[in-house]
């Protein structure tokens, strides 16, 4: 009686999390960028003084979905999307190296080149710098060339693209991913950038809407479970009662 009491309580708790996972998913089906947290659950043995009889479910998430998201066309000078693998490297909050699949740029009023949510791209030698200019162009390299407003063309940086083991990367609450070590990815001239286009999120907002309705119905099988475990202690109870 008490097992199974244990086991749904378990349940219900770990379904619930697993839900918060695919409603979070479903949220940024539309944000760019956005790579889809993967979601499983398996049975633990509780550990502990005596025979090891009792187990429990727990949820965890073991990856995030790397694949790459669709191109979408925007034909704006500071939209960049990754050709195949490959990140943007961007200065976190709180200072580290993380990165990122979300091109959506823009130049703040001191001239830094920031991503759609307020990060500072990073550079060969740190965050970008952009002087005041008429027109900006983003090569397939990251190379930044400024039309200055004399006239002059210059070249003013190269966005930092990295292309770290995918097994190594870990994401984070704030969305970026950073390696599992904490180490700084290295520049892989190998990745290239597509000017004038912004990579859509990859989640699939069918199966995530699927799974959150099984997850929904897993959630009722588990209370009531445990209605039928507190019908049924009632019920030994009352024997116990009428045997006394």
């Amino acid at each position: 009686m008490d097992n199974l009491l244990y086991l749904s309580m378990t349940g219900a708790k770990e379904t619930m999390l697993a839900q918060a996972s695919h409603a979070n998913n479903l949220a940024n089906a539309r944000t760019t960028g956005f790579k889809a947290d993967l979601a499983q659950a398996r049975a633990m043995q509780v550990l502990g003084p005596g025979h090891e009889s009792r187990v429990y479910a727990m949820t965890e998430r073991p990856a995030t979905d790397q694949t790459a998201g669709a191109l979408n066309h925007t034909g704006r000078d500071l939209d960049v999307a990754v050709q195949g693998q490959g990140w943007l490297a961007v200065q976190s909050p709180d200072g580290t190296e993380a990165y990122t699949r979300a091109g959506e740029l823009q130049i703040s009023a001191t001239g830094q080149l920031l991503t759609g949510s307020g990060l500072p791209l990073l550079g060969d030698g740190g965050p970008i710098e952009l002087p005041p200019a008429a027109n900006i162009d983003i090569g397939q390299d990251g190379t930044i060339s400024v039309l200055t407003l004399e006239g002059e063309l210059a070249v003013a940086g190269r966005i930092k693209l990295v292309n770290p083991d995918p097994q190594g990367l870990v994401k984070g609450a704030d969305g970026l991913m950073r390696t599992k070590a904490g180490e700084e990815a290295p520049l892989d001239p190998e990745v290239q950038l597509e000017s004038g286009y912004l990579e859509t999120s990859n989640v699939n907002a069918v199966n995530e809407l699927t799974s959150m309705l099984d997850l929904a119905r897993r959630f009722e099988m588990n209370i009531k479970m445990m209605q039928n475990a507190q019908e049924n202690s009632e019920a030994s109870a009352r024997i116990l009662q009428n045997l006394g």
